[in-house]
């Protein structure tokens, strides 16, 4: 994204394009760095940008769309939706939420870790994170 606070996504491996387009803008939109009706650059100039399919990026959007956090003009585009910022991540993706640990917390047993040590160690990365 290239206008004035439309930050820059990144693809990593590991997670589907379309749900990493789509992390990233709600990320955006939640945490002010998209405001409410700024507009996103088209499906097409955002895949010629990260250089995927325009269908993966309609995609992403269209999803956006259904969840509140873009709406559709035909004709001007793609916008952040009013009211968007104001959703709560915490109660809106609980089951993406709960999905997510469940699937990490069954890898980390796999490599021998106790849930235990799996949370202490975040406590610990969380608090040198903090940390002055």
């Amino acid at each position: 994204m290239s206008s004035r606070s439309d930050p820059e996504l990144t693809l990593q491996g590991g997670v589907s394009i379309c749900d990493q387009i789509r992390t990233q803008i709600r990320d955006c939109v939640v945490s002010g760095q998209l405001l409410p009706g700024e507009q996103l650059p088209s499906v097409r100039a955002m895949a010629v940008e990260l250089s995927v399919n325009p269908g993966t990026v309609g995609n992403a959007y269209r999803q956006l769309e259904r969840e509140g956090f873009l709406t559709s003009e035909e004709g001007s585009g793609t916008f952040v939706a009013a009211g968007a910022a104001a959703r709560d991540p915490q109660t809106e993706w609980r089951p993406e939420f709960e999905t997510l640990c469940r699937e990490f917390l069954a890898q980390a047993a796999r490599c021998g870790y106790s849930t235990g040590a799996v949370i202490e160690t975040i406590e610990a990365l969380t608090e040198r994170r903090i940390a002055p």
